[in-house]
């Protein structure tokens, strides 16, 4: 939904949400463009809907994008430009939590400067990203990519950097992460920022030892060990 301030970031599980994942032509926000979308609407915990289409981003694509994404120029030369496609992915998701892999520093700055420049508004709705879950809730991996968390959940990782297909492998992730939340093994050693909603972190200052929320520096709440 568009609003006046972008949303927040909570580490947390819920049962309605949308996952989605963006295809670009590079990393940078204020100077590459979207190429695809896909998302999965989620109500219950189940499937509901499904979005997804390729972007023109009326400009050539990087050699180096194209063999990651395997999308190329012939592809996109008759899809819709991202103003069209942002308009219906707002009404697509409506109020609902977005979910994804590395979304924090990644797909939300390319969603939010967009709705910025279209319509001076941004996606207000919060969101939850994967990474820093898998992180709290699975210490013992040494890497934590998207395809490494579907290995060992024994997902299948077909069609890997294609939009949908990455929906779909962050969609089963989230439920199996979403389990591992809920674990007594987990819970004990998780604390929540009682102000955003962000995972606590020890960190050690000048005093010693403190909690400190993972949201710094938005969030500055801190509460002693």
């Amino acid at each position: 939904m568009l609003g006046d301030k972008r949303g927040r970031k909570q580490d947390k599980y819920v049962r309605d949400y949308v996952v989605f994942d963006l295809e670009t032509t590079g990393i940078n926000a204020a100077s590459d463009a979207v190429i695809e979308i896909s998302a999965i609407k989620v109500l219950g915990g189940r499937t509901a809907d499904t979005f997804s289409t390729l972007v023109n981003p009326q400009r050539p694509i990087p050699y180096h994008a194209s063999q990651v994404n395997h999308i190329f120029d012939h592809m996109v030369e008759d899809a819709p430009i991202f103003r069209e496609v942002l308009a219906d992915f707002n009404t697509f998701i409506g109020d609902l939590f977005l979910v994804g892999h590395n979304i924090h520093t990644f797909d939300m700055k390319f969603i939010w400067k967009a709705a910025e420049d279209y319509w001076g508004k941004t996606i207000a709705n919060n969101y939850i990203d994967t990474l820093p879950l898998a992180k709290q809730c699975l210490p013992q991996l040494t890497h934590y990519k998207l395809v490494d968390l579907a290995s060992y959940y024994h997902i299948s990782t077909d069609g890997a950097h294609r939009a949908l297909a990455d929906c779909s492998m962050n969609q089963k992730v989230f439920e199996k992460l979403g389990k591992e939340l809920a674990s007594p093994a987990v819970t004990a050693n998780m604390r929540l920022c009682p102000k955003c909603g962000q995972f606590l972190k020890k960190r050690s200052g000048k005093y010693g030892e403190f909690w400190g929320c993972s949201g710094y520096p938005a969030c500055r709440y801190t509460e002693n060990v």
